[in-house]
């Protein structure tokens, strides 16, 4: 070998050993700030570990999807049940009830941008959002089994203050978890399609979630012999299974630091109180329109899906004829969403998520109206439109919560803890608004609620609106979205 070649081979070994030591020491910081040590102390800025393309671990994936079952559990079965719990075990007239379903929503609503706030503020000092998430995860049953366990002692107007004030405590301490909850796609990774991949992930928890727990919990409820019993032995059951799901994403996702590009980001400072989270939540949805137009469509949505799941427990008990057809209805509904949610995934990688997002709403507006004809068909009629509704619900729940991720990111991740909090609170009250809606259509409707073990006979616009309001009414709604979502503009992919 001449002394020019070995010349450039022992460089070309310096060059190696070099890019190999600079690897060991990120791969040495990453491990570290794993492990918890933040960058510039508490008032500085947060370091960011991940590089832009990065996988996120599997541990952080698994525990993130996992919280779906607390969100998707608590998000579905008060919406399913609580409505008629009321009406048809508690004896509560219909309009009464519509107050105590609201009044706990809109406490939620209020509170929602606040906590945001406080998540943004805990990102900056501990370079996490788990605190918050632990205290909800902890606090959650407690106010969910109290909610079903009113005492039979209680006249209407009683039972219906002991809801208010149980669900008040639940939905206060669904807040404290949600929030972060949504705002956690965007610390774990900076990848588009990487988000995506983590919300898959959730979203197919999410569907096993509420098919376990909305199909589940009345069944339960039903095997209890039904009435106050059957309702406080289906909580207790329902409480659990929420707080193992919560649970798990907090110890999952803790140390699982927060990507962006750039490798840091300076939070603003906090400012505690309900005004700044009324403040940073307004400033986001008046600065960013990708961010307005998303979460208008998401409201809407929302509200469609609590009507439907509202109006399901009347369909099955007045129209299907069986109480029990709920979780038939709910087998048809979840299911194919597990199937399809790989088929979803698929598309949107080839069509882009808004696109693939305006097909399945479209889906769902043609399954919702065939549910119209539901009286005068079979009753494989009914179970095949919500089938067919299934498999859209599964894309109106993953690409809305996988583009918001993206919006975020573009805004910036100092404003993700507000962000998340308004989407929550918009959440919060679109589907709180679903239950409100279909009991103001069976009052209008001339419904005649009852105690538990006493069957009321319904007038024929009582059961006309029970249709209604499973079929034409979350068709409209998703029609609306779907005029909203034309002014939102897909982002540049990134890796």
């Amino acid at each position: 070998m001449t002394s020019a070649r070995r010349s450039w081979a022992r460089s070309g070994g310096r060059r190696r050993r070099s890019r190999d030591g600079w690897a060991g020491a990120r791969r040495r910081r990453w491990r570290r700030q794993r492990r918890g040590r933040r960058g510039d102390g508490e008032g500085g800025a947060v370091t960011l570990v991940r590089e832009r393309g990065d996988r996120v671990p599997r541990r952080a994936v698994a525990g993130y999807a996992a919280g779906s079952v607390g969100t998707g559990g608590f998000g579905t079965l008060p919406g399913l049940v609580l409505a008629y719990y009321l009406t048809d075990t508690l004896a509560v007239p219909a309009l009464l009830a519509s107050l105590v379903v609201v009044i706990p929503k809109v406490w939620d609503v209020a509170i929602d941008p606040v906590v945001g706030t406080w998540s943004d503020h805990e990102l900056r000092r501990r370079s996490t959002r788990t605190r918050l998430m632990t205290l909800g995860a902890l606090t959650l049953p407690v106010g969910f089994v109290a909610t079903f366990a009113a005492p039979e002692t209680l006249g209407p107007w009683g039972a219906a203050a002991w809801v208010v004030v149980a669900f008040l405590l639940a939905t206060t301490s669904f807040s404290l978890f949600q929030v972060p909850y949504i705002a956690l796609p965007a610390d774990l990774t900076d990848g588009y399609r990487e988000r995506t991949r983590l919300l898959s992930w959730r979203i197919a928890v999410l569907a096993l979630a509420i098919l376990v727990v909305g199909a589940g919990g009345p069944a339960v409820r039903d095997a209890a012999g039904g009435g106050h019993r059957g309702y406080l032995v289906m909580g207790v059951v329902v409480a659990v299974v929420l707080l193992v799901g919560m649970l798990a994403t907090v110890l999952g996702v803790r140390g699982a630091a927060a990507p962006a590009a750039g490798g840091t980001v300076t939070p603003p400072s906090p400012a505690p109180g309900a005004a700044a989270g009324y403040r940073a939540g307004l400033r986001a949805l008046r600065e960013h329109t990708a961010y307005r137009v998303l979460l208008g469509v998401f409201v809407l949505q929302a509200v469609a899906t609590g009507t439907m799941l509202a109006a399901a427990q009347y369909v099955a008990t007045y129209t299907l004829g069986s109480q029990a057809a709920l979780t038939f209805l709910f087998v048809a509904l979840v299911g194919p969403a597990l199937l399809v949610m790989p088929l979803w995934t698929g598309y949107s990688a080839r069509h882009g998520k808004a696109r693939s997002l305006t097909a399945a709403s479209v889906l769902f507006v043609v399954a919702a109206l065939a549910l119209t004809a539901v009286p005068v068909l079979p009753t494989w009629w009914a179970y095949t439109c919500v089938a067919l509704a299934g498999v859209a619900y599964a894309g109106m729940q993953l690409f809305p919560l996988a583009m918001l991720p993206d919006v975020i990111s573009r805004a910036g991740r100092h404003q993700g803890g507000a962000m998340s909090g308004l989407w929550t609170a918009g959440e919060t009250a679109g589907l709180a608004s679903g239950p409100v809606l279909v009991l103001l259509m069976l009052a209008a409707g001339g419904f005649v609620s009852s105690a538990a073990g006493v069957r009321a006979e319904q007038p024929d616009t009582a059961l006309t609106a029970i249709v209604l309001a499973f079929s034409l009414a979350p068709a409209v709604l998703v029609a609306a979205s779907l005029l909203l979502l034309r002014r939102y503009q897909e982002p540049e992919v990134s890796p």
